[in-house]
């Protein structure tokens, strides 16, 4: 679920017992509806569609949708929020250059849909024309103004955390992007990536169409766009290499980077692009991506370089253009998502200003919508999980003592932010103009954040900055920092809400927090320190014996066959499923540790006629309650380092010995695992 970047010190330890809740004896359900348990699938059969399948049937998808769970009713419920939120400062006739004006401005320009199809393409005809204009002579001049202004053609770069030192920043640089996701929808023959690549085809000559150019020049640059990006993805990484994190670490000397890759202009990138003076040293992060740049910078006519950068520019304004630029986009996620209707104006309207000014409207949302009582709630349960995390480090018997004190030190030092950044983003040298048109105001948003960006150049790391906005539904745990995060949206039902049971509340965000502490375990966060440093704190016999576990863990999601002739990756989504299970684990001590503290056993208590810790694990399920359709099975398998919901529940409970017993699941039982094959890593 989660994702990561950065610091709130939190209040130590009083471990917070839910005191705000009813003693269990008296505890009703409220997170979770027992109304849509399914009759006809046992717990044992299939656990998923035990708990999901009424919820399934209540909540058809519609055609806007490409999958539809329990986190779109969320996002849903945050988005209406903001929705009042942002036309509730329009409605104020805010003055100029405020941060209020600003907000209804963009929101404004993006609902306002006719005077984008009366510009049409013009906004961007300039460029465009700048673009075909420049002479031989200066195709490095025009190489660095587009990399500049508008996107990374061939490479991209800039700063970020130095992995080796997490309280400074380095330079980075890698590949650049493809306009798919992945490689194998560039490279792979099977009916699903040809459909993908087809329908990309199509885009680019609908946008270039759109964009003013006839069709012949279309099916040219389209052409140079194909063969460009398949060559990238012959050398792009595979989704198992990409979750290697300690081969993203390729530090280079300035000379080093210039020898390796000599047709690239260094000695005049970073001071044209990011204004500053060239780094002394620069980390690559995928080499053989930087070779195939530099190949194809030096073999590339002028005139396939003029078509490719068309292309990136065209692709970078679609969003920001008329009617038929969205639309070619969306005949595009029809084939790629099987999304069959697009998303509402204003929801797309919304979700670009919270792209341009995402904590202006956040810090509105936190006044309105977040009490101090959930942060104080969160504050204790975040302790409480921490407490049982230590208890199980300090009982794992495949790790050593010496491993083991390394990463309890890694957990007394993990930072917790909770709710809301303790300082806003400052928006105040942020221009928008409604006489300029919607693609140049969010042109000039996303150049200033990109010189926001640069400007931490050579400063400390600030650790105050949230890598999400409170509104967004979701949490994340950040290496680097040593950090886990929840913002605001996310304390609602079914994962938190003060009036459900403790039961509940664990099986939801509880475990949300388990799973992000846990991350800091997982196979890419155990390679950093508790300062958020990259380093190697485990013995060689410790490395080994998390490695055989966790390739175990691999092998149980390989298995899954998703689709028919689909497997799920168990290797791209291991870090996840470590968490997942972490998560249920660990949420289940704290849990426990709570109830015992307030003296409440949960071998005999009973919560409208279920057992604390069945409501525990059908709360966790619950949260997974979705939707979805084929071709949005086979992206998210393709590209999401996440499992389907389905597999996060299934095939992490069939390791969890307290989930049989809660359920009495027999031996002869699709969800029962035999006790050899059972996995357990945290």
């Amino acid at each position: 679920m989660y994702k990561p970047l950065s610091i709130i010190a939190i209040a130590t330890a009083t471990a917070f017992s839910l005191g705000s809740c009813a003693s269990s004896s008296k505890e009703g359900l409220k997170s979770l509806d027992a109304s849509l348990l399914s009759d006809s699938i046992a717990a044992g059969s299939d656990f998923y569609e035990h708990v999901t399948e009424r919820w399934q049937k209540a909540h058809p998808l519609t055609a806007e949708y490409s999958r539809y769970g329990q986190f779109n009713v969320l996002n849903d419920s945050s988005e209406n929020r903001v929705k009042e939120i942002v036309t509730g400062l329009a409605a104020t006739n805010p003055e100029p250059g405020t941060v209020a004006f600003k907000v209804s401005t963009i929101y404004n320009q993006a609902m306002d849909s006719v005077r984008r199809n009366n510009e049409g393409a013009e906004p961007i005809k300039a460029d465009l024309a700048r673009i075909e204009a420049a002479p031989a002579d200066s195709m490095t001049d025009l190489f660095l103004w587009i990399h500049t202004n508008y996107s990374s053609p061939f490479f991209g770069g800039g700063p970020m955390e130095n992995m080796a030192n997490s309280n400074e920043y380095a330079m980075y640089i890698g590949g650049g992007s493809m306009g798919l996701p992945d490689r194998d929808y560039y490279l792979a023959d099977d009916e699903r990536n040809t459909s993908v690549r087809e329908a990309y085809k199509k885009l680019i000559l609908a946008q270039l169409a759109n964009a003013g150019y006839d069709e012949a020049t279309a099916s040219r640059i389209m052409n140079t766009v194909m063969k460009i990006e398949t060559e990238q993805a012959k050398d792009a990484k595979t989704r198992e290499e990409s979750r290697n994190i300690q081969a993203m670490y390729n530090p280079r000397t300035f000379a080093q980077l210039k020898s390796d890759y000599p047709a690239l202009p260094w000695d005049r990138f970073f001071i044209e692009t990011m204004g500053i003076e060239s780094p002394d040293t620069v980390i690559v992060t995928d080499p053989k991506a930087m070779t195939r740049a530099n190949a194809q910078m030096a073999s590339l006519s002028d005139r396939e370089k003029k078509d490719y950068y068309i292309w990136k520019y065209v692709a970078g304004a679609a969003p920001y253009l008329s009617d038929a630029f969205a639309d070619a986009s969306f005949e595009f996620n029809k084939v790629y998502s099987g999304v069959q209707e697009q998303r509402p104006r204003w929801k797309r309207a919304l979700g670009a200003t919270e792209g341009a000014m995402g904590e202006a409207v956040g810090q509105l949302y936190v006044e309105k919508y977040f009490p101090a009582s959930s942060k104080e709630y969160m504050i204790g349960l975040v302790e409480n999980l921490r407490e049982a995390l230590s208890q199980h480090i300090d009982s794992l018997t495949w790790m050593s003592d010496t491993t083991k004190a390394r990463a309890q030190e890694k957990l007394s030092a993990f930072t917790v932010k909770i709710g809301y950044p303790d300082k806003w983003k400052d928006y105040t040298t942020m221009e928008v103009d409604p006489a300029k048109s919607y693609y140049e105001n969010m042109h000039e948003v996303s150049m200033w954040h990109q010189r926001d960006t640069y400007s931490k150049w050579g400063k400390p790391v600030d650790r105050t900055e949230w890598g999400m906005t409170p509104q967004t539904v979701n949490a994340y745990y950040n290496p680097l920092a040593n950090e886990i995060v929840f913002p605001a949206a996310i304390l609602q039902a079914p994962f938190f809400d003060p009036e459900s049971s403790d039961a509940e509340n664990y099986g939801g965000i509880g475990v949300v927090i388990g799973h992000e502490m846990t991350h800091g375990f997982d196979d890419q966060g155990r390679h950093f320190d508790a300062k958020g440093n990259m380093t190697d704190w485990w013995t060689e016999a410790d490395s080994k014996a998390f490695t055989a576990l966790t390739d175990q863990l691999v092998a149980q999601f390989d298995s899954v066959e998703v689709l028919p002739g689909l497997h799920a990756n168990g290797r791209y989504t291991l870090g996840e499923n470590i968490a997942d299970q972490g998560g249920l684990r660990v949420a289940m001590t704290a849990f426990l540790n709570a109830q015992k503290k307030k003296g409440v056993d949960v071998a005999t208590t009973t919560i409208e006629g279920f057992s604390p810790i069945q409501v525990f694990y059908m709360n966790y399920a619950n949260l997974w309650a979705q939707n979805i359709r084929e071709a949005e099975m086979r992206s998210l398998t393709q590209g999401d380092v996440h499992s389907l919901g389905k597999n996060r529940v299934n095939v992490t409970l069939r390791n969890l010995a307290p989930f049989f017993e809660a359920f009495q699941i027999a031996e002869d039982q699709p969800m029962y695992r035999p006790v050899e094959e059972r996995v357990i890593i945290w």
